[in-house]
């Protein structure tokens, strides 16, 4: 896949190797928390397998006209269990849906159950994604410890979708002793159930199965063997030069632009050893945000800034940005047309910078012996050139 194309995943729980990638700034992520309107979380209940405590929940749903999911992990053993719940419940009608039904058979099951002709779907996990039926606000599930967290959370993400009150019951051998991952999952699954709970969950997976192999096949295990902070900085150099991105810093920037003016005015700061420590101290900011934080000092201290000293400052902004991206010098062309940007990088390098440029001023740009050529910039007002110098340099560094 081309570097400049955009790739958007969607995920209510991501794998961990997937969430990694984006909580070490591989990938950025956005969380949508916000439910959609009317929707209630849903009720969820961690027990032992207990008849009664299946055919209560049941019949409590069918009471109030509404559907159940019965969801077991395996196929072998389903029509057993279909038996069981036709005794237990006599008069329930019972659909069966699994994945090695023939494909006809199956689409009859479901439909049937859609249209309300089954008040109970008895299947396995392959109701987890992309069914919608609001009549559906119980679900049952069997030997939950089998199944991961993500699974337990988009089954249960089945019902509730009408803004009635749903339940969840996640059961469980009575004499099985679970494991401690085991454990962990079923008990996550029941902590977060408030709505919009897809990310804390995600993190407890990560938590619990590792944080897989970014760089490898594995989408989960634990990078214990080095310990985490050394893994996360060789694996940030590794990625660097994977994507050609470490940028060669230059000590400073040379500016070569006539007609400048950038300075204190003595009718500003009017002490000169007041003056010469002012520019000592612009000459030390390392940042931005140090630069916001001088320019504030000095209208405290002298008034409000001249224009001369704002572009002085914005100059120093441009110098910080220069050197952080391998430019060493900023000059315009014999004609005065062209800006030319004098640097330390490679060809492949500016091929993935090229590609942050907006579009608008892509065709501006040509490279050639580590020297940037951008066209007319210099027929624009010194300030305007300062300018869109800091906002495309600075797209380089996103």
């Amino acid at each position: 896949m081309k570097g400049n194309v955009d790739l958007l995943t969607l995920s209510a729980t991501p794998i961990p190797r997937t969430l990694y990638a984006a909580l070490s700034g591989v990938r950025e992520m956005s969380v949508i928390a916000t439910p959609p309107p009317s929707r209630r979380s849903i009720q969820t209940h961690l027990s032992a397998y207990d008849a009664s405590l299946v055919k209560t929940p049941i019949r409590h749903e069918l009471d109030r006209g509404g559907q159940v999911f019965y969801v077991v992990p395996r196929i072998e053993g389903i029509e057993a269990i279909a038996d069981s719940l036709q005794a237990m419940l006599p008069n329930v009608r019972l659909a069966i849906a699994h994945g090695q039904m023939q494909e006809s058979e199956l689409e009859s099951a479901m439909v049937a159950f859609n249209n309300n002709e089954a008040d109970i779907l008895l299947c396995t996990t392959i109701i987890e994604s992309g069914l919608d039926i609001p009549r559906v606000n119980t679900i049952v599930i069997e030997d939950a410890h089998k199944l991961g967290l993500a699974q337990l959370y988009q089954l249960r993400g089945r019902v509730g979708r009408a803004g009635i009150q749903a339940h969840a019951y996640l059961l469980y051998p009575p004499n099985l002793e679970l494991t401690d991952s085991a454990k962990r999952r079923l008990d996550a699954i029941q902590e977060f159930s408030q709505l919009g709970s897809g990310y804390q969950l995600a993190m407890r997976d990560m938590e619990i199965r590792g944080l897989g192999d970014l760089l490898g096949e594995e989408q989960s295990g634990q990078a214990d063997v080095i310990g985490f902070a050394l893994y996360m900085d060789l694996l940030q150099e590794y990625l660097h030069e994977l994507r050609g991105k470490i940028l060669p810093e230059v000590a400073d920037t040379e500016l070569q632009l006539p007609r400048l003016v950038a300075f204190i005015p003595d009718t500003y700061i009017e002490d000169n050893e007041t003056k010469i420590n002012a520019y000592l101290t612009l000459a030390k900011v390392k940042s931005k945000e140090e630069i916001v934080k001088l320019a504030a000092v000095w209208e405290w201290l002298y008034g409000a800034l001249p224009e001369e000293t704002q572009v002085l400052l914005r100059v120093m902004e441009l110098k910080l940005v220069a050197r952080q991206v391998g430019v060493f010098r900023i000059h315009v062309s014999e004609d005065g047309r062209d800006m030319f940007l004098d640097s330390k990088l490679t060809d492949s390098l500016w091929e993935l910078l090229h590609a942050k440029i907006p579009i608008e001023f892509y065709y501006r740009f040509t490279f050639e012996k580590g020297k940037i050529k951008i066209t007319s910039l210099a027929l624009l007002p010194r300030d305007k050139q300062v300018h869109f110098l800091i906002e495309w340099l600075g797209c380089f560094l996103s």
